[in-house]
């Protein structure tokens, strides 16, 4: 199954969207943990979901399981936790929440995940992914769009 993951900052709402279509994504995966932040622009939940559905025939889904908790995130962006800190207490985080059982594999088929990171490199959409690449038995074929 071919899945995507992307960032909205550091990206034109025309960017965005465009890579979205260019690479036929069928849903975009919200897994944010503050999807409604004045500060996600054009990328706000409500916002999101109209543009996606009317600019490029998009769905939806909102997946708040692969989401960090506050805590995790909060101290990873104050600087007070190492990104490898941040990676052992996420994964064992989503693991705890065996999301791996909640979410449906069919989800992810031309499915891309969204969070504001620009790159994957440091974002926990990549390590979800990593993370569901090893406990389904479909592999997960990734492409970072950026």
């Amino acid at each position: 199954m071919n899945v995507f993951t992307i960032g909205f900052t550091n990206k034109s709402a025309f960017l965005f969207f465009k890579l979205l279509k260019d690479a036929e994504v069928k849903t975009l995966l919200d897994v944010r943990l503050n999807n409604v932040s004045q500060l996600s622009g054009f990328a706000k939940r409500d916002d999101l979901r109209f543009f996606l559905s009317e600019l490029a025939g998009i769905s939806y889904r909102e997946l708040k399981d692969l989401a960090p908790t506050k805590a995790i995130l909060s101290s990873y962006k104050n600087g007070s936790m190492d990104w490898k800190k941040y990676e052992d207490l996420y994964l064992n985080e989503i693991s705890r929440r065996s999301v791996e059982r909640l979410l449906e594999p069919s989800w992810f088929d031309r499915g891309c995940l969204l969070c504001s990171e620009h790159e994957p490199h440091f974002c926990h959409r990549r390590l979800a992914v990593e993370y569901l690449n090893n406990h389904w038995d479909s592999a997960l074929t990734v492409k970072h769009l950026y």
